[in-house]
């Protein structure tokens, strides 16, 4: 049995080498792609699709970054189309070994259910810093559209330091205080890892080596806590998604100080762990801040010919 269905399989993906959404708009596929949905054609034929039609489908779009950038803020935002099948958690395929050496069947395993017409989309902020990374998304499916989320580098290393010291309270361990990490013989400590992930200029070259520009759309995460509906149509027409997001789904809640969403009739926010409060830097070390990042914005915005409203 085992025999004949692995036949069928192997024959359904030989008559059927189309796009993974066939008449799909945002389906570029090459000869790579072709051979993911292949074996994606051959996974559902073994393991049987759902009543419904839908199947899990390799992503055709995916958030790559960057830490603390907003990235589950853009994931629940375009998860408010109905063309978008969104997988909950962060995937780490192609970052860690443990998963990556797993294969195309188990990453495939972790995405959702999605209709014909659906687009799947992933999130790992890690991917963009990560050096291997980008050849192995290329690898996959040169066609990808990725989508990068980036804040102030200044304030992103902030918040980074600020999600590692509430993991700490919460486990009521102890954690020096960000003027440790950030200085080092009173100068700006270079080596801390989060002004590493801030150099933008240096992460996005590495992708530019595998994907052209016009295939990575950059969204402004700044704009997209203070305005978030102009920025999310400009997310959906990137992916060529039909314009379903509207500015009703948006609404600002006082309490917590940013935008929720509505969908449905239905209000939902963020996690209380987003949002949190920067701790207290003394103004000449912000400054030292905002000095050293301004030669790689500087690169940053040349590599991609716009510029940010970053100190």
């Amino acid at each position: 049995m085992a025999t004949l269905l692995l036949g069928a399989a192997l024959l359904v993906a030989q008559l059927q080498l189309v796009p993974s959404r066939p008449g799909a708009p945002w389906a570029e596929p090459g000869p790579q792609e072709l051979v993911w949905k292949a074996a994606t054609l051959q996974d559902q034929a073994l393991d049987g699709a759902a009543p419904n039609g839908s199947a899990r489908q390799l992503p055709q779009t995916i958030i790559i970054g960057v830490r603390k950038g907003g990235t589950r803020a853009l994931l629940e935002m375009l998860s408010l189309h109905p063309d978008v099948a969104a997988a909950e958690n962060e995937v780490h395929f192609f970052d860690w070994e443990e998963h990556y050496s797993q294969g195309l069947g188990w990453y495939l395993s972790q995405m959702p259910l999605s209709a014909p017409h659906q687009l799947t989309v992933e999130k790992t902020p890690a991917y963009f810093t990560s050096p291997k990374v980008p050849e192995r998304v290329h690898g996959m499916n040169p066609a990808l559209r990725l989508l990068l989320i980036l804040r102030d580098p200044s304030e992103r290393v902030l918040s980074d330091y600020t999600q590692v010291l509430y993991n700490h309270v919460q486990k009521h361990k102890p954690y020096p205080s960000i003027e440790e990490f950030l200085v080092r013989d009173g100068r700006l400590n270079v080596d801390y890892k989060a002004l590493n992930r801030s150099l933008y200029h240096v992460h996005m070259r590495n992708w530019l080596r595998f994907f052209p520009l016009h295939r990575i759309h950059i969204v402004d995460g700044d704009r997209l806590i203070r305005d978030p509906f102009p920025e999310i149509q400009k997310v959906e027409r990137f992916l060529k998604l039909s314009p379903q997001i509207n500015a009703s789904n948006f609404y600002f809640n006082k309490t917590k100080g940013f935008y929720c969403l509505r969908d449905s009739g239905r209000d939902r926010c963020l996690h209380e762990s987003k949002g949190r409060a920067h701790p207290q830097v003394d103004p000449k070390l912000l400054h030292k801040l905002h000095e050293y990042f301004h030669e790689p914005n500087k690169k940053f915005f040349e590599l991609v010919g716009r510029t940010f409203d970053w100190h």
